[in-house]
């Protein structure tokens, strides 16, 4: 079997080689290319995904017997479902939709989503329902790429766009603090548990599949509100959706 080193090594290559900070949608609006449609169907899009994202995580909650990994996990749902008193996720990113002139009610309902960001987004919620637990977890771990993706995009977007003011770009600062967090543990958990070659090729594999999740939908919205600019029949169409 690889060492534990040397097996973390191979996970985090597959981020280096595959995460999606390499895409050429992500270069093109941390660089200030993007107009503010194409701006704006990247927060309609992305929406979809943050929004499934505590889904995903009840889902894997809900078949998970060990008490330990429970209190663990739980905090997913609360970072991006906010509590009581705390603000989540999904509310920051309304708020980034608001900044970008949406209205929060349409970017919730995901009327404009893009048919491939919606197929990605439900087959990657499918897999952490359905897949055997460490290949769920290891699904996860493409939050050991985030830290450098959201520092990039924060100064980005402050340095090229107009609306990018600390209140809309707050999902983003928060992640540098949440994200950390869940990976700490899902990276050990991981690697305590990938105890046989085949249980690295499967967390490997995992994870090779979460990359494919995020790039798809960047491919989709390239192709969408870039280049070729085809857009496909119900997605968001510049001047919908509006506030």
């Amino acid at each position: 079997m690889t060492t534990r080193t040397a097996f973390e090594a191979r996970l985090r290559k597959i981020g280096d080689e595959r995460y999606h900070d390499r895409h050429p949608f992500h270069t093109l609006l941390h660089s200030g290319g993007c107009n503010i449609n194409q701006v704006r169907a990247w927060v309609v899009n992305r929406y979809y995904y943050q929004s499934r994202i505590p889904m995903k995580d009840a889902a894997f909650l809900s078949r998970v017997e060990d008490p330990a990994l429970r209190r663990s996990w739980r905090s997913r749902i609360e970072d991006h479902d906010g509590t009581d008193t705390r603000e989540g996720g999904i509310a920051r990113w309304l708020k980034l939709a608001a900044a970008v002139g949406l209205d929060p009610d349409y970017v919730a309902s995901a009327k404009g989503v893009l048919p491939a960001t919606r197929f990605a987004v439900d087959a990657y919620v499918r897999y952490v329902r359905d897949e055997p637990m460490l290949k769920a977890v290891a699904s996860s771990l493409t939050e050991l790429f985030a830290p450098k993706i959201h520092a990039d995009r924060i100064a980005g977007l402050l340095e090229h766009y107009d609306f990018a003011s600390p209140e809309a770009i707050s999902y983003f600062r928060h992640r540098l603090d949440e994200a950390p967090k869940d990976v700490q543990f899902g990276l050990g958990w991981v690697l305590d548990h990938a105890v046989t070659p085949a249980d690295q090729d499967a967390a490997a594999a995992a994870l090779t599949f979460k990359t494919d999740v995020l790039w798809s939908q960047l491919d989709a919205l390239y192709s969408a509100y870039v280049a070729p600019g085809r857009i496909p029949p119900g997605a968001w169409q510049p001047g919908e959706g509006l506030a």
